[in-house]
């Protein structure tokens, strides 16, 4: 039996809002993220995934703080990153409410933390988010053509982006967010050719997220391998409903709750 397609707002947080910009820069306030959680909660999301943006250590307090209060008003897993750079961050993360735990940044310079996160807490509350890019013109080209970015999609690492995120299942992380930074914020639709090439390389489940920007745009990215489909500004400023996204892509054949 197939498992349903979950469909998750993204909330990109920096100080204690909502905000939302475009390739991850011009970021302009979207709302209260409490608010805005108990609303997508309310009209049927699966799941909700939060990212602390800017993840100063300044702001890792208001984080918290949010992620409590947000557990507190929604019944939905709550997937919380940004800033996570150790064990003891995950622990607390998850004592303040959350489900899952997303790591990035400090995943790329260490990547035994994901084993040491999964060995303690277990693979479903472990998730690697792969900020990912087509190889810019003039560098060295990676063999799938994409590369890992890191600190918010700001700084190329020249590691491959699909073999990576085989590695992050290989020490064991249960999911993997793969997010296109080209697509972020253009509302152009998902990167079919990135879901694709990373589907062919896991067997976990795989989120697909940046540039949905019509109901059209989600039942492709679960045709290229997608289990579930992420998105943000849509949702937060209205010009998508989770409800006919779950209509559209019901009508396209594809199983969601």
């Amino acid at each position: 039996m197939a498992v349903a397609v979950r469909v998750i707002p993204c909330l990109d947080v920096d100080a204690g809002r909502v905000v939302k910009g475009v390739n991850f820069t011009d970021l302009r306030d979207a709302g209260d993220p409490v608010e805005l959680a108990a609303a997508y909660d309310a009209e049927g999301a699966d799941e909700l995934t939060f990212l602390d943006v800017t993840a100063s250590s300044s702001n890792r307090e208001t984080t918290y703080d949010v992620v409590r209060r947000t557990a507190e008003q929604v019944f939905i897993p709550l997937t919380v990153g940004g800033g996570v750079r150790e064990v003891s961050d995950v622990d607390t993360l998850l004592r303040a409410g959350a489900d899952k735990v997303s790591l990035n940044t400090a995943a790329v310079a260490r990547p035994e933390l994901l084993s040491e996160c999964s060995q303690r807490f277990g693979a479903q509350c472990v998730v690697l988010s792969v900020d990912a890019r087509r190889v810019p013109a003039g560098s060295e080209p990676t063999p799938s053509g994409f590369e890992v970015t890191t600190h918010g999609g700001r700084r190329g690492t020249g590691i491959d982006a699909v073999a990576w995120a085989a590695r992050g299942q290989q020490l064991g992380v249960g999911e993997i967010l793969l997010n296109s930074m080209d697509a972020d914020g253009t509302k152009a639709g998902f990167d079919l050719e990135l879901i694709s090439l990373v589907r062919k390389e896991i067997s976990i489940p795989l989120i697909a997220s940046g540039g949905a920007g019509d109901v059209s745009h989600f039942a492709p990215a679960v045709d290229a391998g997608a289990d579930a489909v992420l998105a943000a500004s849509v949702f937060h400023f209205g010009q998508l409903r989770i409800g006919e996204v779950k209509d559209a892509m019901r009508a396209a054949g594809v199983e969601v709750r």
